[in-house]
């Protein structure tokens, strides 16, 4: 019986091979044809030019306000003990189809080059109306890639409620201990009010998520004056009722429908300045000492700035109160450690890496195709130039997925996760180097 599952995984991996290849045979000629029939929009972003000014520095600084405990306690104590992920996981009462099995459309939105060695698509019926953000896992959160001694995917949506901001907002988490079969289930982002007598619904588009030690920290979108909301994910709550309703209704607790809800338990703010800067991709780096949080802002391609890049240290595993979160001065202010300049407009993804045996740093940008439909564009930049991954006969850049989802690198797998349309994909970092190089 073990040895025909094995025949049929080897079976359905090279009918996966096969079927990205030539999805990936197909791509490369559509790039070819768009990229002749207009113009391209991944202009060479130049060199990273380093933000060291405290003009330029203070726009980056987030002042941190800490939930009380005593509302997360009287929230427990209401909605009964929290469960972890391991509960979670195993409660996954959907799954994600191999790539294999998704249809030509929806494999457009995998990259062309670098191609995509694992790909699944989401649940159509369970991700109609929502919007895909960004993703993270276990081998984020742990050195050693698993959590609870789980292989973990974490996934963000928002519900498409026809406003910029979106309505909604909540975690897909996706057991990816079996590679041939992903289960998942949701659990909603929400945030105490009301002295912890009650929630919201965090209404918010998540385009940036990095799951650290305990932590998972996630972008809050334009129109909300705190950039970033942490959630512990040793405090998800159980909904008692499938009500369509957010928060506190008669008879229990609802969580838009969804069986769970995380309680955030921190928010950043970002300073009452026009020039602040507000995250939009986020990713975490373990080669820096301490682990730093990544960020970049979303510039468009038509505006009239440059895009930052910037980073702030976290705290280690040792603190054993705030582990996991950014590094505070004594009055609760988050500073950046390092910042960049970058001629890159529409990043949808930012990924830091330091290639053993050099001093450099690489930053990898997904960018959006300019605000035009089609495919978007991968650059390695650093204070010494940049360079993008090249497709199609005529060595087109818009060779990414499209549109530009957010990076999360697992250093113990060597892969890079991402997320485009109802595509979950991953790579190897080397094939990204390989491209570029």
């Amino acid at each position: 019986m073990k040895q025909r599952g094995r025949h049929r995984r080897r079976r359905r991996g090279r009918a996966l091979r096969a079927a990205l290849t030539g999805a990936a045979l197909a791509l490369t000629g559509a790039a070819t044809l768009i990229s002749a029939s207009q113009a391209t929009v991944a202009d060479d972003p130049g060199t990273l030019k380093p933000l060291t000014s405290a003009a330029d520095t203070d726009a980056l600084r987030l002042t941190e306000r800490r939930v009380p405990a005593e509302w997360l306690d009287r929230l427990s104590a209401a909605m009964g003990d929290p469960v972890g992920v391991d509960t979670v996981l195993d409660s996954a009462d959907r799954t994600l189809r191999d790539g294999a099995d998704c249809t030509a459309g929806e494999r457009e939105s995998l990259p062309v080059s670098p191609a995509a060695t694992r790909a699944y698509c989401w649940d159509e019926a369970d991700t109609d109306g929502w919007r895909p953000g960004a993703v993270t896992t276990s081998g984020e959160a742990e050195e050693d890639g698993r959590w609870a001694g789980h292989r973990v995917i974490l996934s963000a949506w928002s519900l498409d409620d026809g406003t910029p901001q979106g309505g909604l907002a909540r975690v897909s988490f996706v057991n990816a201990d079996d590679p041939g079969r992903l289960g998942y289930t949701s659990a909603l982002l929400a945030v105490p009010v009301d002295g912890g007598h009650d929630y919201r619904g965090l209404a918010s588009p998540v385009t940036g998520m990095v799951w650290y030690q305990d932590k998972l920290l996630v972008t809050a979108g334009a129109g909300d004056r705190d950039a970033l909301y942490v959630y512990d994910v040793q405090r998800i709550q159980r909904a008692t009722t499938a009500a369509d309703a957010v928060g506190r209704v008669p008879g229990g607790w609802a969580a838009g429908g969804h069986r769970y809800v995380l309680p955030a338990i921190a928010s950043y703010r970002l300073p009452d300045t026009d020039d602040a800067a507000r995250p939009g991709a986020i990713s975490l780096d373990r080669g820096t000492t301490p682990d730093s949080l990544v960020a970049s802002e979303h510039v468009d391609a038509d505006g009239d700035r440059p895009t930052r890049l910037w980073r702030y240290a976290l705290r280690p595993t040792t603190d054993a109160e705030r582990g996991g979160l950014p590094v505070t001065d004594p009055t609760g202010h988050v500073n950046a450690v390092e910042a960049y300049e970058t001629g890159a407009a529409e990043v949808g993804g930012v990924l830091s890496y330091h290639p053993p045996g050099t001093a450099r740093t690489d930053w990898y940008l997904g960018r959006a195709a300019g605000g035009q439909d089609g495919r978007g564009t991968l650059w390695r930049q650093d204070r010494e130039g940049a360079r993008a991954s090249e497709c199609g006969a005529d060595r087109s850049q818009q060779c990414w997925s499209g549109p530009a989802g957010s990076l999360s690198y697992s250093a113990r797998t060597g892969e890079v996760w991402s997320q485009s349309g109802r595509m979950l994909f991953a790579l190897p970092l080397s094939s990204i180097e390989d491209a570029l190089d």
